[in-house]
């Protein structure tokens, strides 16, 4: 028995000898905090960009399927107006036999203050060069049930200008390129801007969302958000986002 204790008294001493301090301990607690520190926040901007890509897609692929499914029902869009006398009765007419087929958790019509949307002025992400209004009492507004806020807006009887905002109404920073975006509906289906290799910073600057669109549709990220008003990416000047380069990493 004795011996047996002397020989777990001698482990255990080894074991001792083999511990860390607890100066050591706090050390490297300390440096794992630091390259946490370093690292977390690029990986979350990371994530949350590629929720928000498949946001876009998501809405952008929806909308397409529903007018498929409306223009079968009703014929071209073009001869669907025939008894809308204005231009907030046009876009209602739109909204309602493309949202006939989608999932929709709220209608507002064309009433701007019940909710739907966020009816001032949205941001641009690099500076305020280029503002405007993203939905009026002349726009239908409505929530899709995971939450995205749309809107459609009458042009001519072959052009509807779609806006929405993938945070919903309430949420989110209702800028260009982040959370807010464009695209427009023609009789031929859906348009985008496409993106040109020298005026990849319009998506930025807000003149031209629905270039946004087309980036994340081609190239799967959002990189743009990561540009100077330049196009240079803030994080490496060597590189410049256009159509030929289509990331800062």
């Amino acid at each position: 028995m004795a011996n047996k204790l002397n020989q777990f008294t001698t482990h255990s001493s080894q074991f001792t000898n083999f511990a860390f301090t607890l100066a050591e301990t706090l050390i490297v607690m300390g440096i794992i905090g630091v390259v946490a520190a370093l690292t977390l926040p690029n990986l979350n901007s990371s994530t949350g960009d590629k929720e928000k890509v498949v946001k876009v897609k998501k809405i952008y692929s929806n909308i397409e399927d529903a007018y498929g499914r409306a223009t079968a029902v009703y014929g071209p869009m073009e001869e669907w107006f025939a008894s809308d006398s204005n231009v907030a009765a046009k876009s209602k007419r739109v909204g309602e036999r493309i949202t006939e087929f989608m999932k929709i958790s709220k209608s507002c019509t064309n009433n701007v203050n019940a909710g739907c949307f966020t009816t001032g002025k949205y941001n641009c992400l690099i500076n305020n060069a280029y503002s405007a209004t993203a939905a009026d009492s002349n726009s239908y507004m409505y929530i899709t049930a995971d939450g995205t806020a749309l809107s459609f807006k009458y042009v001519d009887d072959n052009y509807i200008h779609i806006s929405f905002d993938i945070d919903g109404p309430n949420k989110g920073k209702f800028t260009v390129g982040i959370d807010y975006f464009s695209f427009d509906l023609k009789s031929d289906g859906l348009y985008r801007d496409n993106v040109e290799p020298s005026i990849m910073v319009y998506c930025a600057m807000a003149q031209y969302p629905s270039s946004c669109v087309d980036w994340i549709m081609k190239f799967d990220n959002m990189d743009y958000t990561k540009i100077n008003s330049s196009g240079k990416c803030i994080n490496n000047t060597s590189l410049t986002l256009n159509g030929t380069n289509t990331s800062c990493k």
